[in-house]
């Protein structure tokens, strides 16, 4: 294994050579640099220099660009104020470790302050200064990548040292819907961690991989999502298909399944979520134990008063339940009770009881028997209590007039709900929240009333 040296040796054996042996300036460079390779020391990253001559043509530029960028970045006080100055530095420095002689200067960077001065700044910089970030994680990438053989002092060691893998991963945490970002973020993951065990092991400790799926799942999620105001028809609905052709959904159900990280469970929600856009992908993802998979996963929100999991599953759930094959595998698997039982273990939570609510009224729609079952099972009830309960929340107010809508399509639920007072909650709700008029009058009417846009 080569044997790294540093530049002090370097220079120290040229003047060795020069005051001791009476060589000219010529003949000490070249007698050391031959000597030291015979020997099997590594020269990377070694400028080849007489030192004590000053000429600026001997100045490495990598040198200088590192000496400028730490000087820059001490006198903002490490807080990137002089923020394009910062950036073209690290462009500059980026562009000489990528080029033709990239390998040879990003040594030069890393013997000479590089990683750690970038590591540095990546610490210091906040996430809303995106474009100082990205610049500084290429080029972290692109000097970590410099070929150094003594792992005890390689380039991939001193970014471990300077907890480069810490600072990358809090970036990479508080970056999600910058796709600049996670991709800078990740090549620097992969520069650090060639090659070094250690470095391997602490961003396995840092929880990387929940990381990496969590970004995977958000990235389907937002390729999939019609969020551009310019477009008058998004293509994101045959993006949709194309991905559940490929087998995305069975991946998602079965990460799903595998209970992966709260964090990556509810970015998996949203991408299948995304993906489920038409009956026969919906009916698919039953076919292979999804429907099976989100009760669970609603049972165990429930008992861990996790809601927001809760909130999630239900909600992909309600995209499902589209499906009227789907309806009825719900209700087989005990989905009503289900779902009661949830809203006992929030009832104070108004989020909750609308996304049961939501599901509920996908259950019911345009079907009479799942309507007879939900009031049997006291979904009549849930609806009269969240009118009552929860009287400031506009949606959980709408959400409870549109499960009632279905509700009495079955006219023996319109005498048991008008009896416990559903007329004066609903007329109640319409006059308080805006947004609620449509669908309480809409109710009213389903209800048999006179007046109902009153």
């Amino acid at each position: 294994m080569a044997i790294a040296i540093s530049q002090e040796a370097f220079d120290a054996m040229v003047r060795e050579n020069m005051e001791d042996l009476g060589m000219d300036a010529d003949e000490a460079l070249a007698d050391a640099v031959e000597a030291l390779t015979l020997q099997g020391d590594d020269l990377s990253g070694i400028i080849e220099r007489v030192p004590g001559e000053a000429a600026a043509a001997e100045v490495s530029p990598v040198v200088r660009l590192l000496d400028e960028l730490k000087a820059s970045h001490s006198a903002s006080g490490g807080s990137g104020q002089d923020l394009d100055g910062l950036v073209s530095l690290i462009d500059e420095l980026r562009g000489l470790c990528s080029s033709g002689e990239g390998s040879e200067n990003a040594a030069v960077a890393v013997r000479n302050g590089g990683v750690e001065a970038l590591v540095a700044l990546c610490g210091s910089a906040r996430v809303a200064q995106e474009r100082l970030l990205v610049s500084a994680l290429k080029a972290l990438s692109s000097v970590l990548r410099a070929p150094w053989y003594d792992t005890d002092v390689g380039s991939t060691e001193k970014f471990r040292q300077s907890e480069g893998p810490k600072i990358v991963m809090d970036i990479l945490k508080g970056c999600s819907e910058s796709s600049d970002l996670l991709d800078a973020g990740f090549s620097v993951v992969a520069a650090g961690s060639a090659g070094n065990e250690v470095v391997k092991e602490s961003f396995m400790d840092l929880k990387v991989d929940e990381l990496i799926l969590h970004s995977l799942y958000d990235a389907i999620r937002v390729l999939l999502t019609p969020d551009d105001n310019r477009v008058v028809a998004s293509q994101v609905y045959g993006y949709s298909r194309r991905f559940a052709e490929i087998g995305m959904a069975e991946v998602l159900v079965s990460a799903l399944r595998e209970q992966v990280a709260p964090s990556s469970l509810l970015s998996a929600c949203a991408a299948l979520k995304s993906i489920a856009v038409n009956d026969e992908i919906c009916h698919s993802i039953s076919e292979n134990g999804g429907i099976n998979v989100l009760l669970q996963c609603i049972d165990e929100a429930g008992q861990q008063k996790n809601k927001v999991i809760a909130r999630s599953c239900c909600s992909l759930l309600s995209k499902l339940a589209a499906s009227d094959a789907n309806k009825s595998v719900i209700i087989q698997r005990g989905g009503f009770d289900r779902f009661l039982q949830l809203t006992s273990r929030f009832s104070e939570d108004p989020s909750i009881i609308q996304e049961v609510m939501s599901m509920v009224t996908v259950l019911t729609l345009r079907s009479p028997e799942n309507a007879a079952r939900a009031m049997e099972v006291g979904y009549g009830t849930l609806a009269i209590q969240a009118l009552q309960r929860f009287p400031s929340s506009g949606q959980t107010q709408k959400q409870a007039c549109l499960m009632i809508r279905n509700l009495v399509r079955n006219p023996e639920n319109r005498t048991i709900l008008l009896n416990d007072g559903a007329e004066k909650l609903i007329r109640k709700a319409k006059v308080m929240h805006g947004g609620c008029k449509d669908a309480a009058s809409s109710a009213l009417r389903d209800l048999g009333l006179d007046k109902y846009n009153a």
